[in-house]
């Protein structure tokens, strides 16, 4: 495709968006003609597809698929309701995606909408990332004073593996830390924690938070008493989550934290680089 056509149909796709309470659509009988349809019910086709693939990859179409009825000029001034839709940048990927791709414009919008929709995904797995990132740095930090605590109460560091693998049972309704290791596919030189999701992550370190504060507190001494106060408070928290509904030994693994900080900066690169070639053929 010449690089001036590149450039009009960019300048086309950025001119039809709209925006409203800071969310950005596009209207679908203004979007008609830019992806090359002169009627309007083949264009119309495309979008039920696009609900339809919406639908099966389960994602609610109602947040990206805005049904509506407009009035429009007829014959003699009459005014005749017309039909429209407002999209959301997914469902205009959607759309592209379930056009037809022999359309040079439908090509050049798979991969317009794609690079946006893409830039919105990469966000939420920086948040997600973020989440994650915060709480196992926040479990680390209070199973460093955990150890440097109970070191001081007598205990060394088999102690204290000992005793977080008590932890570990209680949280887990009896399931060892190798056990669920082995349950989340998780490599014995990995650390549990990089895999488990940011909800079990927070309930381990409030657990942990809660045996530092009473081994302080209750100034308690020794392998036995500490085991005891820790089991404990992984058992309270389990039991606080099982009110909710939630177990923690059924949950999911969460993609490995390592993995997912490396997939983030490289994407985040990909996209970058792209968006300097981009800017060099305006």
């Amino acid at each position: 495709m010449e690089k001036w056509k590149i450039t009009a149909y960019r300048k086309q796709f950025d001119e039809l968006r709209h925006e409203q309470d800071g969310v950005e659509y596009w209207l679908a009988r203004e979007l008609q003609p830019a992806l090359g349809y002169a009627k309007w019910d083949k264009f119309e086709g495309a979008i039920q597809r696009a609900m339809i693939s919406c639908k099966t990859a389960e994602i609610d179409e109602d947040n990206h698929f805005h049904h509506y009825e407009t009035m429009s000029n007829g014959g003699k001034g009459a005014k005749i309701p017309t039909g429209d839709y407002m999209l959301t940048r997914y469902a205009c990927y959607l759309v592209a995606q379930n056009g037809d791709s022999r359309k040079e414009e439908i090509a050049f919008a798979q991969s317009y909408f794609a690079v946006q929709t893409r830039k919105q995904e990469l966000i939420e797995e920086r948040i997600e990332l973020i989440e994650r990132t915060e709480a196992r740095a926040k479990l680390r930090e209070s199973e460093k004073r955990l150890s440097q605590n109970i070191y001081e109460r007598g205990v060394d560091d088999e102690g204290f593996g000992r005793i977080r693998s008590k932890g570990d049972q209680a949280l887990f309704g009896g399931k060892s830390t190798k056990e669920m290791k082995e349950r989340l596919g998780v490599k014995d030189n990995r650390p549990l924690a990089d895999f488990l999701p940011t909800l079990t992550i927070a309930a381990k370190n409030l657990a942990t938070e809660m045996t530092n504060y009473n081994v302080e507190e209750k100034d308690l001494y020794g392998e036995s008493a500490i085991t005891v106060e820790h089991v404990e408070n992984n058992t309270t928290v389990r039991d606080m989550l099982k009110q909710r509904g939630i177990q923690p030994e059924n949950l999911p693994a969460a993609e490995d934290i390592k993995k997912l900080e490396r997939k983030v900066k490289r994407e985040e690169k990909l996209l970058s680089k792209d968006g300097m070639k981009k800017d060099s053929e305006k």
